[in-house]
């Protein structure tokens, strides 16, 4: 068995606002049936997909198990079938660990989520905390990100300023990605004017509600010849998870980013990630992460993150050409977007955003309030 595993097929549908036309069964149709058709796969028990991976969430999809709910449409009947719910990124993790493993040769990654069928996509983050302490008091991820957006921005020089930047950086770049969720493009006043979601985080610092799914087909490094002639490797995972109730952590630590980035920086033989790798596509699901999460993964010194900013740190790193997640991704998928873009630079067919032959990306996830866990991805041409 080899030690690379093989992106060979992925597909998305665009990201939007609200797919109201469309059952998140047919959304995910949308992206298998390429998969199937530019590759040849089958669901064959002995040649072809025996185990399927899927990333859903029961709220979001309002019911329990909502794999159940998909499990025809991506084939996965009579056959393994592993449903994660974290960011989408441990998924794709999750299939590395199978096909190195050898249990499989060809595992099938789709997902989904559509956040314009929630009543509010803030309060059913509460959800995630448990009953008895934090629930009752209204927490959700937006208000606990406020504690740890303040706390990193006073020690790390971070301003209004710099955050309207990074806002506007975002969806210029995402007007280049035919994928990316369509947004206004927005001015430095516009951001700095926007209210307040939970001080200091304003209305446009935060990622505005998008619908979206995806499909992957990731197969060993001996099969994959057999799906296409161009495939992108994975060969670097690491993911960490910090402290589950918020006041047992160092809020701006970094912790758990660090120590997942040190994982996939290890095991893909990474010394120095700001010369050896070419592209970074980090989860921002607010602004003030762009530079708190480029720290984390060791572009960036500690708290400096204000001077990256001035100094033209995004761009000179290649920091998010897709948009990030800011521009819209929905929660959970925001680590599954980050490798996609990664996987059309590496391939050469990133359009007008195309980097001169990259050979190594980075790709990152996050799940949970201020950085709980965190899943970093290399992946290389």
């Amino acid at each position: 068995m080899g030690k690379r595993v093989a992106i060979c097929a992925l597909e998305q549908v665009k990201n939007e606002p609200d797919i109201w036309y469309q059952r998140f069964q047919g959304m995910l149709l949308d992206c298998l049936e390429p998969i199937l058709e530019k590759t040849g796969v089958t669901f064959d028990m002995d040649k072809g997909i025996r185990n399927v991976i899927t990333c859903s969430d029961d709220v979001f999809d309002a019911r329990t198990i909502s794999d159940s709910g998909i499990t025809d449409v991506v084939g996965a009947h009579f056959r393994g079938e592993e449903k994660m719910a974290q960011d989408s990124i441990n998924g794709l993790g999750y299939a590395m660990a199978c096909i190195l493993s050898g249990h499989d040769d060809v595992v099938l990654y789709m997902g989904h989520c559509k956040e314009s069928q929630a009543e509010s996509r803030y309060m059913n983050t509460n959800l995630a905390y448990d009953p008895f302490y934090m629930r009752p008091l209204g927490i959700d991820f937006l208000s606990a990100n406020a504690f740890q957006a303040r706390a990193y921005m006073e020690k790390a020089g971070v301003d209004d300023d710099h955050l309207a930047e990074i806002v506007v950086r975002s969806r210029k770049n995402a007007a280049k990605n035919p994928y990316a969720r369509e947004n206004e493009m927005v001015s430095g006043d516009q951001v700095k004017n926007s209210p307040y979601l939970a001080d200091p985080i304003r209305e446009l610092h935060f990622y505005p509600m998008t619908d979206w799914a995806f499909g992957m087909l990731l197969c060993s490094e001996e099969r994959a010849k057999e799906f296409c002639d161009n495939p992108v490797w994975v060969t670097g995972y690491g993911s960490c998870m910090d402290s589950y109730f918020p006041g047992d952590r160092d809020i701006i630590s970094n912790f758990a980013l660090k120590n997942a980035a040190s994982r996939a920086y290890s095991m893909a033989g990474v010394k120095n990630p700001q010369k050896e790798i070419d592209l970074f596509e980090l989860t921002d699901q607010s602004a003030y992460q762009l530079p708190m999460w480029a720290e984390g993964v060791g572009i960036v010194d500690e708290f400096a993150g204000g001077k990256w900013i001035e100094e033209g740190g995004p761009d000179k790193s290649q920091v998010n050409l897709s948009g990030g997640m800011l521009n819209g991704n929905p929660v959970m998928l925001g680590g599954a977007a980050r490798v996609a873009e990664a996987w059309y630079q590496l391939r050469g067919e990133a359009g007008d955003r195309q980097l001169k032959k990259p050979k190594k990306a980075l790709a990152h996830g996050v799940t949970g309030a201020m950085g709980q866990h965190h899943g970093v991805v290399i992946l290389e041409k």
